[in-house]
């Protein structure tokens, strides 16, 4: 089988290689899961750089989520449950950029058969994150405004389709006007273009004087992250989810002290670790719900063969890219 795989840190185009790789096999209470697609993540990206969360040991191969049919099982109850059938791949080490994968059975999950394929491929990080962050975490209440940057992210967009859905209003922070008119036909409540000399609070002021922000959201970091702060009124929650910038904030320890703010940092990948298998049960029937509304659906921007793993890569990182990269398999 083939795998695109890195033997040292680095930028994923000059250290990832297409391997030829034995088919692994499953050991008890796994399974082996030709894969179809896997989308190209941010996570995915600094997982080869060697600046992700959790560090992996090279040689690795990237990959966290994906789709793709379960054709040998390892044995055990959960194992032979899927057996033979279509499944999201939750692959939380990495490793789902390979034509064959093994991974727990519990972490293949059955997804029904009116979910494409390529909304399947990338059935959780965003969604889940998306998700949680607002209904369980924040737990944003009808009819409050929450801020966010990045919201032309494929995750910003699920949170402006949850918050019309569940009844509380969005501000949508993005860097360029072109992200503002691609913002345009899902009709967000409010849109800031913010650029490196403005003052983020000021331009909330301006266009939307009367609102008290309560809840944020941030994924950038850095000089923009550091002024969400400042635009949250009194006992205003900023949840930081991303590092996007790579630069710390920077701020007055009295941007938290005047009217009792707080900043609380969410990871997917912990928080998982944390729930019960019926919790994250539920959670899964709730995505699928949420996919079939229209809601946490994800637009792909294009599909690369794993061959042409270079052209996709550099899309994947192209500014001003619309909609998720992926790579497809056999």
């Amino acid at each position: 089988m083939r795998a695109l795989v890195f033997e040292r840190f680095g930028e994923p185009a000059e250290v990832l290689q297409l391997r030829d790789l034995s088919v692994p096999k499953p050991a008890p209470g796994q399974v082996r899961v030709r894969m179809i697609a896997s989308p190209i993540n941010p996570s995915d990206l600094l997982l080869i750089r060697g600046t992700y969360g959790r560090r992996a040991e090279p040689p690795a191969v990237p990959g966290f989520e994906g789709v793709g049919i379960v054709e040998e099982s390892g044995g055990g109850l959960l194992g032979w449950r899927v057996l033979g059938r279509r499944v999201a791949v939750l692959n939380s080490r990495g490793g789902n950029w390979q034509e064959q994968v093994v991974v727990p059975a519990r972490q293949a999950v059955p997804v029904p058969d009116d979910l494409l394929d390529e909304q399947v491929a990338s059935f959780f990080v965003n969604p889940a994150t998306a998700l949680v962050m607002v209904t369980r975490i924040l737990r944003v209440p009808k009819g409050e405004w929450l801020l966010q940057t990045a919201a032309n992210s494929a995750l910003g967009k699920m949170v402006i389709r949850l918050g019309q859905a569940l009844g509380f209003h969005t501000v949508n922070v993005v860097r360029r006007e072109a992200a503002r008119q691609e913002l345009a036909s899902l009709r967000p409540d409010a849109v800031l273009v913010w650029q490196q000399d403005d003052d983020l609070s000021r331009l909330l002021r301006d266009q939307l004087p009367h609102v008290s922000l309560r809840y944020a959201l941030d994924c950038v970091g850095g000089k923009l992250g550091s002024q969400v702060i400042s635009c949250l009124g009194p006992e205003g929650r900023l949840l930081v989810y991303g590092t996007l910038s790579g630069e710390p904030f920077v701020f007055s320890p009295r941007e938290l002290m005047v009217n009792s703010r707080k900043i609380e940092g969410f990871w997917l990948s912990e928080w998982v670790q944390r729930q019960s298998a019926w919790t994250m049960l539920r959670l899964f029937r709730q995505i699928i719900r949420w996919m079939r509304r229209g809601v946490l659906t994800t637009e792909v921007a294009a599909q690369y063969p794993i061959e042409q793993y270079q052209e996709a890569l550099k899309h994947a990182q192209a500014c001003g890219r619309s909609g998720k990269v992926l790579l497809r398999f056999g």
